[in-house]
């Protein structure tokens, strides 16, 4: 009978509503052992079933001290192609050879490709499957036992919870409370998911007495006496497993004392078996959690009606039950089991495992293919025979890495390097790298003929750990096998050359430094050495790291020399990675045509064949050479056709960078909208920190331009929490952005001082050959801030050599296309606007060269200050006006609040309407106050003064004769009427718009607002 669980149950039946509604449901049900979490789930899935859902039921499955790989997925799944054949086989359609790595009833498992999204592309797969099927029926999966998950189970099931959009779906995990220590492995999980409000927990405590004599009462079939509640509440403290087994330890004579010893209490009923069912029982405990009958057959060695009897004895006792599918055996409770397991002798232990290995070498079909190589490998390893367990477990890890399950295929790894000296050196000689490896090129040795190496599984584990996420633990394994290089008499340079471009690419990921002092490491030892694989990837990590931090000549000869040594070896996938390479570097050189042209050589040929990581490297560089180009309309085609491309090859982070670009180059043309969905997409697409962190700043671009200073402050934050320590030696290409964002920010907030440091550091930081697009704006934006604060009392020290260091700058930097052209002659005029030397020509000039772009943004800008220009010179106001109207429409098109304000105040002043109208232009009256017109009194207009001279509200009481509570009052009323949300904000639009004339010179109408290009991929 079910007793109590009201409340629990009631959570579940809940969530199966709602997963009606098709809003996928995540539970979580944790207990300790014995506590009631199957019972519970049984009569769930009973009202699920009686609802009309599917259901389908997959157990984590302990083997020793490992687990299977995605073994409750696997099992779960499988009943699903059971019940639904056709729904499953439709909802997989497309992608069954890379589903059958978790239900190998699709498919052969491939073999490859492997890479550090290839778990991340599975998953997904997963998930869209899973809704897919859940789209037309109630789907209710029920993972049981999360405590011995495998790693690979562990990580699907997060993914799953995070990122179930839709569906008719049930998905439940049940885990042992009481198993999950301070280091287990769960433990992150659960501290991740408690996080997710999409994910409900459930504790199941004990019973109390109340439903603790319920359930006796329902045991019994008779209402118990008060005593016995009272002995069994006490013994058990309300555990639903114990109460069973203290019944049972009655029944069968222990009615004297119950004993003190829960594993001997756990024990009474198997002890009172017949010694054949008791030697099977103890055959099942030690086979993992299920053992298939056939499998159970060859091992017992009982003839097949003792073995029946011997079963039906420990069914009887409650002791086993047949699996749901009916092909083999459990334990009714896994405590049980362990018990069991615990009771028997280390060489009983060591024999029972042996028994199950040879029974299954010698029989492949005794259990399911997929399992059969980890449970040898298991079997083997606590049979306590090296020699049979080093090939075995290095098989398993090669079954593993087929199955994307990386973390467990280096726990195998580690595993086997742990058995290689004590196996023996004859089998150690008979093994070969080209059954068991797969990451280090033969370099001159025939892997089908050359002993494996330990440094061979170092090589295999460190890629192992790095597909795994586990960096720091490659990092580790990397240093191990360096070190075994320095002690061997005969070191390999090649193979020490490959760790250390190993380890270049782990410390760069890992924030430990930029890389270049490992690949220099490789470099040098493979100097000299003849043309091999090794070297050309050593050659093309070189170039690689060159072109993104410091381009030049010297680095494109050695991306023009890995191309060559590819060629040599016929290895054209290293080729063509080298060759989008070459092409970034001459398209930087200023060989723009050429290198375009390269650049699409190469994504044509990798996509025809079929080489779809490294098409998505070559659009992710060609979008980003385009729109460096100002060529965004091109960017733009280009980057929605590698979107489309790797997004269907589940090239998460590619897609992210190709997605970020295609972000920026919306926004260059004035698509801000599609600009902020495509870098908001990019958030949820890219999987690392890198790719996230550059859709942050190009979130944070948009702001700015918006005039969003608060939401553009909160997205640059987020921009160097994603780099994290990248910035101690970050890529140019990441830091120079922030540089530009940080100087945006400070100039809308009136802070002229930290625009100064921010472009003093950039300006040291600086600007290679390849990097002059991002310096461009840069050096603008600070131009234009410097211009807004002429006049503003903290600007004025330090102003001098401020601008000089914009202009030196400048000089060095290049003008091969017409966008940075015309960043130098907007740049030119904001200087010259600084000084108060700019004139219509100098803005005419800007405004003709910015025409011809496709940037609405900076044409509108450009108009702003023409206009501005001419109303200053008293030129003509029909132009201004046109300027103004038009420029306007821009703004507000876009969206841009602060630019639209901007333009919007300098028509107020200069009495022109926004919209436009028959009847001439006419002249201002004479003598009107530019501050009147922005609506403030004169008594504003003197704390306005005083404010923009940087006086505190005291100062400002003491000045005018007023009370410091009467001047803040003030200062609110100043800050509604201008817009603005601070004193720095008003103080910079009060120079901006020269309300107030510096040394005593009249007020004219000048403006502002800083440049907000962005770049960040």
């Amino acid at each position: 009978m079910f007793v109590g669980r009201a409340d629990e149950l009631a959570v579940l039946t809940d969530a199966l509503t709602r997963a009606a509604g098709q809003e996928p449901q995540a539970l979580l049900i944790g207990g300790e052992a014995g506590v009631g979490k199957t019972r519970l789930t049984e009569e769930f899935l009973c009202e699920a079933a009686r609802h009309g859902a599917v259901v389908a039921v997959g157990g984590c499955v302990e083997i020793g001290a490992e687990g299977l790989p995605f073994a409750p997925f696997s099992t779960a799944l499988r009943t699903l192609h059971r019940q639904l054949p056709g729904e499953l086989a439709a909802a997989a359609a497309g992608q069954e050879d890379e589903l059958a790595r978790i239900l190998p009833e699709l498919g052969d498992t491939p073999r490859g490709p492997h890479d550090e999204e290839s778990t991340a592309r599975l998953f997904e797969l997963t998930a869209r499957m899973l809704e897919r099927l859940a789209t037309d029926r109630t789907l209710v999966l029920v993972l049981e036992d999360l405590h011995w998950a495998d790693t690979s189970t562990r990580h699907l099931l997060s993914y799953l919870f995070r990122t179930l959009a839709s569906g008719r779906l049930v998905l439940v995990a049940t885990y042992r409370a009481d198993d999950v220590h301070r280091r287990h492995p769960l433990r992150p999980l659960l501290a991740e998911l408690d996080r997710l409000r999409t994910v409900q927990r459930i504790e199941l405590p004990r019973f109390n007495r109340a439903e603790v004599r319920r359930q006796l009462a329902g045991i019994l079939a008779t209402q118990p006496e008060e005593d016995f509640v009272d002995s069994v509440f006490d013994r058990s403290d309300g555990n639903a497993f114990f109460v069973e087994e203290l019944v049972a330890s009655r029944e069968n004579g222990c009615r004297a004392g119950l004993t003190e010893s829960l594993r001997d209490l756990l024990l009474v009923r198997v002890e009172v078996l017949p010694d054949a069912a008791q030697r099977v029982v103890r055959i099942v405990a030690e086979g993992g959690s299920t053992v298939e009958y056939p499998l159970l057959r060859a091992v017992a060695g009982l003839t097949e009606d003792e073995l029946i009897e011997a079963l039906r004895a420990a069914v009887g006792a409650n002791i086993l039950l047949a699996t749901p599918d009916g092909d083999g055996y459990r334990f009714r409770h896994s405590l049980v089991r362990e018990a069991v397991s615990d009771d028997l002798l280390p060489g009983e232990r060591s024999r029972v495992n042996r028994r199950y290995a040879e029974a299954m070498e010698a029989d492949d079909a005794l259990i399911r293919a997929e399992e059969r190589v980890i449970r040898l490998a298991s079997y083997w390893y606590h049979a306590n025979d090296p020699a049979k367990a080093l090939p075995a477990v290095l098989a398993a890890s090669v079954a593993a890495r087929r199955r994307h399950a990386y973390s467990e295929q280096l726990g195998l790894l580690e595993r086997a390097m742990d058995l290689w000296e004590s196996a023996p050196q004859d089998i150690r000689e008979s093994l070969r790298p080209a059954d068991y490896t797969e990451v280090y090129p033969p370099c001159g040795c025939d892997p089908a003929t050359t002993p494996l190496r330990r440094l061979d599984l170092l090589a295999e584990a460190t890629v192992a750990a790095r597909y795994g996420g586990e960096r720091e633990r490659a990092l580790k394994i990397t240093k191990t096998g360096l070190r075994l290089l320095e002690e061997d008499p005969d070191p390999d340079p090649l193979r020490a050359a490959w760790f250390w471009t190993e380890r270049s690419r782990l410390v760069s990921s890992l924030a430990r430094g930029d890389g270049w002092e490992e690949i220099a490491r490789a470099q040098e030892l493979v100097q000299g050495l003849p043309p091999s694989q090794v070297h050309a990837e050593v050659l093309v990590r070189a170039a690689g790291w060159g072109m993104l931090h410091n381009p030049g000549p010297d680095n494109l000869a050695a991306a023009e020399r890995a191309v060559a040594y590819a060629r040599m070896l016929g290895a054209e996938d290293i080729e063509l990675n080298a060759r989008i390479t070459v092409g970034a570097l001459l398209t930087d050189a200023g060989d723009v045509e050429g290198g375009l042209a390269e650049l699409h050589a190469v994504k044509d040929r990798a996509t025809e064949l079929g080489l779809t990581v490294l098409a998505g490297r070559a659009h992710i560089n060609l979008t980003s050479q385009l729109e460096g180009m100002g060529r965004s309309r091109e960017a733009v085609a280009l980057a929605e056709r590698g979107a489309e491309l790797v997004g269907k090859a589940r090239l998460f982070d590619t897609e992210a960078w190709v997605r970020g670009n295609l972000a920026e180059s919306l926004y260059g043309l004035g698509r801000w909208d599609e600009a902020t969905d495509e870098a908001r997409r990019t958030l949820r697409v890219g999987q690392s920190a890198a790719p996230r962190g550059a859709a942050s700043a190009r979130l944070a671009y948009l702001a700015l331009a918006r005039g969003e200073l608060t939401e553009a402050t909160q997205q640059l934050a987020a921009a160097h929490a994603h780099f994290g320590n990248h910035e101690s030696q970050p890529q140019p290409q990441h830091r120079l952005p922030l540089y530009r964002l940080a100087v945006g920010v400070a100039a809308g907030e009136g802070r002229i001082a930290d625009v100064r440091t921010e472009v003093a550091e950039a300006v040291a930081f600086g600007f290679a050959l390849g990097q002059h697009r991002y310096a461009w704006p840069l050096l603008l934006a600070a131009a234009s801030a410097e211009a807004d604060a002429r006049g503003l009392p903290a600007a004025e020290e330090g102003r001098e050599a401020a601008l000089v260091l914009l202009r030196t700058a400048a000089r060095s930097l290049a003008t091969p296309v017409p966008l940075w052209t015309a960043h130098a002659e907007y740049l030119r005029a904001e200087l010259l606007r600084a000084e108060a030397r700019d004139t219509v020509a100098d803005w005419t000039g800007v405004e003709e060269a910015v025409r011809t772009l496709d940037r609405p943004y900076l044409l509108a800008r450009a108009r702003h200050r023409l206009a501005e220009s001419l109303l200053a010179a008293g030129a003509d106001r029909e132009t201004a006006a046109r300027l103004l109207r038009d420029a306007h429409a821009t703004a507000d098109g876009l969206g841009s609040r602060r630019l639209r304000e901007d333009l919007a105040l300098l028509a107020q002043r200069a009495r022109l309407p926004l919209t436009a109208i028959d009847a001439p232009v006419e002249s201002p009256a004479p003598g009107i106050d530019p501050v009147e017109a922005l609506g403030l009194t004169s008594r504003e207009r003197d704390v306005l003064r005083l404010v923009a001279a940087g006086n505190t509200n005291r100062q400002i009481a003491v000045e005018l004769f007023i009370s410091p509570k009467t001047a803040s009052v003030h200062v609110s009323n100043i800050l509604a009427k201008l817009g603005v949300s601070g004193r720095g904000e008003a103080a910079a639009l009060a120079h901006r718009l020269r309300l107030f004339a510096p040394a005593g010179g009249p007020a004219g109408p000048v403006s502002r607002p800083p440049e907000a290009v962005r770049r960040a991929v």
